[in-house]
């Protein structure tokens, strides 16, 4: 992303692109799924969030648009800039492949899982270990 585009303060930088995120996942999933670059890096270190958004019915969907509901929504926190190099090869090694089946897996849900909000985060370690955490909120 160009850095007129960025809107970040200096010293920070997004680990991954959002050709990154579209190239692991299927061709209609790259436009129908929306990405979201944040301006700031997380307290708790999440890079990278998947979240599931169900259709809600009651109380005019708590505030949700209703084109919302039934979709997925990606999000990537920036970090320093002097982490970006090493932490972009991990998320791009371990974090965008398990993103691509998490939503292949979550498409195929049962209608239980389906009817509530779901999410998947990831962070990367100083030592470079990627971690998963399932449905922060």
């Amino acid at each position: 992303m160009p850095a007129r585009n960025r809107l970040l303060p200096r010293g920070l930088s997004w680990p991954l692109t959002p050709t990154d995120i579209r190239s692991v996942l299927a061709e209609e999933d790259g436009t129908s799924v929306p990405l979201d670059f944040g301006r700031l890096a997380g307290e708790d270190g999440v890079l990278l969030t998947v979240e599931w958004v169900p259709q809600i019915r009651g109380n005019y969907g708590g505030g949700i648009h209703p084109s919302w509901w039934e979709t997925f929504r990606i999000r990537v926190a920036p970090l320093p800039s002097t982490r970006r190099a090493a932490v972009r090869q991990a998320l791009r090694t371990e974090a965008l492949p398990a993103l691509a089946a998490w939503i292949t897996a979550a498409r195929t849900a049962p209608e239980g899982w389906r009817a509530a909000r779901h999410s998947r985060s990831w962070r990367v370690a100083d030592d470079g270990t990627v971690t998963w955490l399932d449905d922060r909120r």
